[in-house]
This record gives C-alpha cells, structure tokens and sequence, in this order.
C-alpha cells in the first residue's frame, strides 16, 4: 500500500519548479515507493506567483506566508527553495514544527546558519535533505566507486571546476544575489559549494586550504520591481556588487592529495562548464557535467601514453536504470533532481538518511567560511578554524 506525503514548496522560482516537478515523476521513477508525494500547498511573497504555481502545477491551497506552512498539520515535508538568506529561519522553523526539510544549498549565509538548521533537524528528528544534486550524476557516482576501488591508484591531484555566464552581462539587476547581507559570498555559495561538495563526497575531507578571490562587474542596476532569474534591468540607478564574482582555491585533503578549486559566474563563453579531473598514481577520471552521461577514464600501468577511454555510464551506474534502459541514451538536469527527491522521500520511509543531508551542507559551508577567511588573510588556513 502506498501512503500519502504531504508535501509543500517555498519560494518558487526556478528551483521552486524543478522541486515540484521532482515530486510529480516519482512514481514515474520509482513507483515501490512507499510514500507517493501529494502537493499541499506553496508559499511564494511576490504577488500572485504562488496561486499562479497552486493552478499550474496542482497544489491544494497557496500562501505568501511561509509561516503558515509551519503550522499545516497537512504537510509532512518541506522543499525550501527561497532565497539563500532565508534558508537558516525557514529551515529551523519547519524542522521545529516536525517537518522533513529538503532545502536548497548553501543551507543559509555561513556555517552557522547551517549548523543551525543541521542542529534543529537533529532535535526533531526529521530527516533533512540538502541540494547537492551534481553527485546525483550516475557518471559522477561511478567516478567514486572507481577512486574508492583504487582504480585509478592511490589520488595525488584534482581540479573541480565551476563556471557559469549567468551573471556575465554588465545590466543585470542588482538582485539579493549581489548583496552581502541577502547573498552572503555569491559565488562560493552559489556554484563553489557545490565544487566543495564534489570534492569532499570524491575524494574525503580537505584539511587546509588557500584562496583568492574578486570582483570583476562592481555596479549593476537596481531593479524597478520584482525579478526572476538573472534578469536584465539597464537604466535604473547603480548599486555596488558587494559579493564575490570569482574563487580560486589550493586545496590539501586529509588523504595528502591535493586540489585546485575554481568558480566564477560571470565567464563569458562559459555555460554551466562544471566537472573535474581526478588523477592517481596509476589513472586518471574526467567528468562534464555538459557530456553528463559520460565518463573519461584512463588506468592501466602504462603510465606514459596511457590512452583515455570515453565510458557511456549505464544501467549498472547509480539510479540510471530508473530512467532509461540502456547506456549512450541521456539524462538531464531535472533527472538529478528527481534521485534527489527519491532518496528524501526514501530518508522519510525508512527512517535513514540517504544521499546528500544537511551534515554535508556544514561540511560544505565550513569549507566556503575558510576560503573567506583565507582571502582576507592572504595565507593557507586549516578548514576546522585555524
């Protein structure tokens, strides 16, 4: 028998969407599971985007007060996919109330934030989900499993890469994103946690690290009303960028490893260029998030000239077989979503937390605070404080 999940969204623009459609495909996907998500209701500010959200898409009820989710006895879980700085009040609020939270990354402005919310998810006892969705990849999981095998030898460098043209145009609007207090440290929040989070769940926990940072477009303009996206608003009135453009990070890992690290948002010719290189003593793995369903790999003891194989990963590769049948046919971004939602409603049947949870979320965000830190004091600086 298959139960209901009462499930509400807040904050919905684009990932507010991707979320729900996640949650409409499940028994698509996955149809034993035992909780089949029914849409209650959406909490959106901006004027008539929730009820707009509630006709499309099916939800019972809408509201512009995310409060009112909290005090629901019809919702069970949570997707909170508002702006970042409203992640750490939204999140502890609907983890006190009992709700399961799948919340957007970073998780908050800081690793306190989302010690917050890892903390208040603890007390409850609910399950807590965080976005991490590019280790979702079935190419990227069967990256793991081949460092984890030694595969490719014992890991002696990487590079992880983020970089994105969405904030390239000079007259974007000079949304929360590019504030300190809203945004918090823009692109390491934005496309660099994830490249912490694909670093540590590839290669394990980084010790120390030293990083540099900038900002490259000083003014944008203000918006004269409300915004979705990276909307264009040229002519209205200048206000600083006060949050970072661009990272780049050395990286030592536990393992004695090392790593370079790198995001930036507005690279102009680069459209979500996201992936990695991982090589060992005997190996190598390559990974592009645009060639998703693709991996380079290189092993062997040749060493010198060793050729790199292209791998069309398969139904033997993470949760690909509940999606196509066989290998060389593609899976998109919104899939990744969809084994994110899977494996939260899975946390919530099971009672055991599975894929990404908000613990990863303040590993993460601890790593971004010592790349802030480390950019400030010009020197290396060890992830746990020092």
């Amino acid at each position: 028998m298959v139960d209901a999940l009462g499930v509400a969204v807040i904050g919905f623009g684009w990932m507010g969407r991707v979320h729900t459609q996640a949650y409409a495909r499940l028994p698509h996907h996955y149809p034993r599971l035992p909780l089949r998500p029914r849409l209650v209701t959406v909490a959106e500010e901006v004027p008539g985007r929730a009820e707009e959200a509630a006709e499309r898409f099916g939800f019972a009820s809408a509201t512009r007060d995310w409060r009112e989710v909290a005090a629901d006895p019809r919702v069970r879980a949570v997707s909170v996919t508002a702006p970042n700085f409203l992640h750490r009040e939204i999140g502890v609020a609907m983890a006190e109330a009992g709700k399961h939270l799948w919340i957007e990354k970073p998780v908050g402005l800081t690793a306190g934030d989302a010690r917050a919310v890892a903390d208040a998810v603890a007390r409850a006892g609910v399950q807590g989900t965080v976005g991490f969705n590019y280790r979702n990849a079935p190419a990227v999981e069967a990256a793991r499993e081949l460092i984890v095998s030694g595969g490719i030898g014992a890991v002696t460098h990487a590079r992880i890469r983020l970089f994105s043209d969405y904030a390239a145009h000079p007259d974007s609007a000079l949304t929360w994103r590019y504030e300190r207090a809203r945004g918090g440290n823009g692109v390491l929040g934005d496309l660099a946690s994830h490249g912490t989070d694909l670093a540590r769940f590839l290669l394990g926990d980084i010790a120390s690290l030293t990083a540099d940072t900038a900002v490259f477009v000083p003014e944008r303009a203000r918006p004269a009303g409300a915004t979705a996206g990276h909307a264009v608003a040229s002519g209205g009135a200048p206000g600083p960028v006060e949050n970072e453009d661009y990272v780049s990070c050395l990286l030592r890992f536990v393992s004695g490893a090392r790593g370079v690290l790198e995001a930036c948002r507005v690279s102009v010719g680069e459209q979500n260029t996201y992936g990695f290189e991982v090589h060992g003593t005997r190996g190598a793995v390559f990974w592009d998030f645009r060639r998703m369903n693709e991996l380079g790999v290189s092993r062997g003891t040749t060493y010198q000239d060793q050729p790199v194989s292209t791998v069309y990963v398969g139904p033997g590769h993470g949760e690909f077989a509940a999606f196509q049948p066989g290998a060389g046919n593609a899976m998109g971004y919104d899939d990744l979503k969809v084994i994110e939602a899977h494996r939260f409603v899975r946390s919530i049947a099971e009672g055991t937390p599975y894929g990404a949870t908000v613990g990863d979320a303040v590993h993460s965000a601890t790593v971004l605070d010592a790349m802030t830190r480390s950019a400030r004091l010009g020197s290396w600086v060890d992830v746990d404080g020092g």
